[in-house]
């Protein structure tokens, strides 16, 4: 007798697979999900060039406000490698309906913020909640666009990982001087409710398994936290704090170390690790993460160094800067049409070589300014960037994961994107730690030459003294000290200049190196079969 006979009931029918989603289908729930992988990069650099006007809003000093960027990178970068684990556990879709939520309500509440404090804590939110959106479409793409059609998916991922950042400061700086710093995070409203809606309605890749939870490495991820975190906070406070000389620093920087020894020991020895590092075995992929380091070094240091120097040098308003940048976006979009058809015919290898390079040319290419460069002397050097960063990134995307198996692709696709941000923060440190050493050492050797000795000087110092004089009722004794400083001011201004051209040197070597390693890739090959956990 069958269990229904004794219930009285009729055996319950199997419960219908959903239908496959058509080409059109795919594509448009693709595209729902990089609205909102694009805003949650926007978000990265959106606040940048108004910080100024939010710690006016918040009665907030420079050192205040600050944290609404750092909070949001703390959180963002680590959550990011979890999202594999995440969304094993409640499958893509959830997670990214999830992510998409939650980031939108924390945006509303970033618009809402009454106080420094309160800003702090809802970006920290913000990018916590919102930080899974970026590796969950990396999955989908692979597994929506099997094949050749991963290119173009690739080629667009690559598009708005790089374009968003970029991008940031211009969008930023337009909504501010047009409407207020609350706009910045009240943009996110529409788009982030129309995802958290889309997703879940549309995106079928996986099931949840949350029987996961039970061999949760709780552990591991407090381990992870604690060295990102700290890492985050030692790479934004260092330059500021001049590193080492604080004890704040000093404390970060050693909890990261033992954290990060800890974690990784965690993760080569559990059974089950929150992030899975075996993945590095795979030539291209330990080869594509170091390329993803290394891009993020150029993308976010660039962004950072060249509104710092229209800001500091030129004295650009938030617009100004935006606007001034904005030829790389414009460039990489120029650039998508022509790699979508290259990607087609040249092996992806010599495609990402010549990205890696045209980007390492690129910042090569501004070694020569000075402290007249505006938006036109800018714009050839910042062409040649925004082309290259489309063919240094999609193919990286496609050579780095196309061969993993869908069961280390979740969880790997955190790794990757991961190091992107990590490049991007060391990349940051380090330029600003060259800014103010190098400054200093540019100051004082301009400073030797300064000297009774020099005709030059002494002429240009006379007109000067002859000018300011005027301001002081004639008195030369005034007009002399007023002279001075305006001499000093002015040596410091080529001292800067100067040293914003060892900041792009560096970087450009930093590409060559990577250039090189190119060849070292091998083709991406599919996988041969579905892992356990395709579906």
């Amino acid at each position: 007798m069958t269990a229904a006979a004794v219930t009285g009931g009729a055996t319950a029918p199997p419960r219908a697979a959903p239908a496959p989603l058509s080409e059109g289908q795919k594509v448009f729930a693709f595209a729902v999900m990089c609205i909102g992988f694009f805003i949650a990069l926007l978000d990265i650099q959106i606040v940048s060039a108004s910080l100024k006007d939010i710690g006016g809003g918040l009665a907030a000093s420079p050192d205040e406000v600050a944290w609404v960027q750092t909070s949001y990178l703390i959180a963002e970068i680590i959550v990011i490698p979890l999202s594999g684990f995440l969304a094993r556990v409640m499958s893509t879709r959830w997670l990214f309906c999830v992510s998409a939520a939650g980031f939108t309500a924390t945006s509303l509440l970033c618009g809402w913020a009454w106080d420094i404090e309160s800003m702090i804590v809802f970006r920290a939110l913000q990018g916590f909640l919102g930080g899974s959106m970026v590796p969950t479409v990396f999955t989908t793409a692979f597994a929506f666009f099997p094949g050749k059609k991963i290119l173009v998916a690739a080629a667009t991922i690559g598009a708005l990982s790089s374009l968003a950042p970029t991008l940031g400061p211009t969008v930023g700086g337009w909504i501010t001087d047009n409407y207020s710093w609350h706009w910045l995070f009240f943009v996110n409203l529409v788009p982030g409710i129309f995802v958290a809606v889309v997703v879940p309605l549309l995106v079928r890749v996986d099931e949840p398994e949350p029987a996961l939870l039970k061999s949760t490495d709780w552990l591991g991820i407090a381990l992870m936290a604690v060295f990102l975190g700290c890492l985050e906070y030692t790479l934004e406070e260092g330059p500021r704090w001049n590193w080492t000389e604080d004890a704040t620093i000093r404390t970060t920087a050693w909890l990261s170390g033992l954290a990060g020894v800890g974690f990784l020991w965690r993760s080569l020895t559990y059974a089950h690790p929150i992030v899975d590092l075996t993945a590095l075995r795979s030539r291209n992929f330990a080869l594509g993460c170091l390329f993803s380091f290394v891009t993020g070094i150029g993308i976010f240091a660039t962004i950072y160094l060249t509104p710092q120097f229209l800001g500091q040098v030129r004295g650009f308003s938030a617009l100004q800067m935006g606007l001034a940048i904005f030829s790389t976006g414009v460039f990489q979009v120029m650039a998508i049409p022509v790699y979508a058809v290259l990607a087609r015919r040249i092996d992806l290898r010599w495609l990402m070589m010549f990205g890696l390079g045209l980007f390492g040319l690129s910042m090569w290419s501004f070694t020569p300014i000075t402290h007249e460069w505006g938006w036109r002397e800018l714009l050839w050097p910042q062409a040649m960037r925004g082309f290259a960063q489309q063919f240094a990134v999609a193919p990286t995307v496609t050579l780095t994961l196309g061969g993993l198996a869908p069961a280390k692709l979740k969880l790997a696709s955190g790794l990757f994107n991961l190091m992107r941000n990590l490049g991007g923060a060391i990349g940051i440190a380090a330029c600003a730690t060259i800014l103010n050493d190098r400054t200093n050492l540019h100051f004082l050797r301009l400073a030797e030459h300064l000297n009774p000795t020099n005709p030059a000087m002494l002429g240009l110092l006379r007109g000067m003294e002859v000018r300011m004089a005027g301001s002081f009722a004639g008195d030369p004794a005034h007009g002399h000290v007023a002279a001075l400083r305006q001499l000093r001011s002015l040596t410091l201004r080529e001292a800067q200049t100067m040293t914003y051209a060892d900041a792009f040197t560096a970087i450009a070597l930093c590409f060559a190196l990577a250039t090189a390693l190119v060849p070292l890739m091998r083709k991406v090959a599919p996988p041969k079969g579905p892992s356990a956990d395709a579906h």
